[in-house]
């Protein structure tokens, strides 16, 4: 367990993510047997069935609720108000009468609009975030970003000084003294509780195992959630855990995590991860920069191929065609350029005619 923030509580650096076809009151059960007491969902996840499965688990096991740490999400397209105007409806729908955690649904400019740049540092956020707690209804206010500005979110909110909890698109691979270097310190310091998302999603096709790993009693895909909990400013993982044998992995992991993986073995992933098939980068400042000069959504649209390929996601479909048509045309972007940018070389061509095949 780690503490959550400046003001946060101690929580499980693993946490069950809700999107998965698994989710049930029983897996639920199988999460809690092995320790798992941090559990996240969302409206829009399984069309909002995620949140009726958790309110079912509750209701079987309601001296359950003060042992765990709940999150749920919310889309804000007409600003944070929206949280003040949804919680009740959230709050029902997970069964509960608090939430842990409440966030701002996947925050960015091209679903929020280039204002929401300021919203982790404006009076408007803050009040919410006041109101929501001081009501008892949540405990933590926040949002979730996997959009290619999240630096600049990561520093507004640094800067605003009221946020408590981000989720936040991460990987252990960044280079010391790189923007998102630089915006995770800078959150960090201001006390705000960070968790990871999408680490898991570049180790689909990677090697199960590896000899040098073999010597630490980890697979690949420990080792990976071992170099996660190696930075000391991220609090737990949140995975979307698709059955009970990566769960017992997973739940491995987080028992057996002592100490920080050295580097070598950090780099040794790495170039594993670099070698395997991906279809998302892990995020590097390449990728992020031509997030600000194109309207092609490569970003989002490499986020929905993988919604679709590894977790059979079908509504990654109408996420796609939700987009502007502008940000589904492939000839508004330089595609082979932004592969070879790309610290991790990700094939944004092949992703392109992917997505078009799959959701077009």
């Amino acid at each position: 367990m780690r503490k959550l923030g400046r003001n946060g509580p101690p929580v499980t650096i693993l946490s069950m993510g809700g999107m998965m076809s698994a989710l049930s009151p029983q897996y639920l059960d199988v999460a809690w047997s092995m320790g798992i007491r941090y559990f996240d969902t969302a409206h829009s996840y399984l069309k909002g069935k995620s949140e009726e499965l958790i309110a079912q688990w509750l209701a079987k096991y309601p001296e359950r609720r003060k042992e765990i740490f709940l999150a749920t999400k919310e889309h804000t397209a007409n600003g944070p108000e929206e949280l003040l105007e949804t919680i009740d409806r959230r709050l029902e729908a997970c069964g509960t009468k608090y939430l842990d955690a409440f966030y701002i649904h996947g925050i960015g400019p091209r679903e929020h609009g280039e204002a929401s740049l300021e919203w982790p540092k404006s009076d408007a956020f803050k009040k919410v975030a006041e109101k929501l707690k001081t009501s008892g209804k949540v405990k933590m206010v926040g949002f979730t970003c996997h959009d290619g500005r999240l630096s600049d979110y990561l520093t507004s909110a640094a800067e605003g000084g009221f946020v408590d909890i981000i989720m936040l698109k991460y990987n252990p691979f960044f280079e010391k003294g790189d923007p998102l270097d630089k915006a995770l310190d800078a959150a960090h310091k201001a006390g705000i509780g960070l968790v990871a998302m999408k680490t898991m999603r570049d180790v689909k096709d990677v090697p199960k195992r590896l000899p040098e790993l073999d010597k630490l009693g980890l697979t690949v895909h420990q080792a990976k959630l071992h170099a996660c909990w190696s930075d000391p400013r991220i609090t737990a993982v949140c995975n979307n855990i698709e059955n009970v044998d990566q769960m017992q992995d997973s739940a491995g992991a987080a028992r057996s995590f002592k100490a920080p993986l050295k580097i070598a073995h950090i780099e040794l992933l790495r170039e594993t991860m670099i070698a395997g098939r991906r279809t998302m980068c892990p995020g590097c400042p390449a990728c992020a920069e031509a997030g600000r000069q194109t309207d092609f959504a490569f970003h989002d649209i490499s986020r929905f191929v993988t919604y679709y390929e590894q977790d059979g996601n079908t509504g990654a479909r109408e996420l796609y065609q939700a987009l502007p048509a502008e940000c589904r045309d492939a000839a508004r972007a330089d595609l082979a350029a932004l592969r070879d940018g790309c610290r991790f070389k990700t094939d944004y061509p092949d992703i392109a005619r992917r997505a078009a095949r799959y959701f077009a």
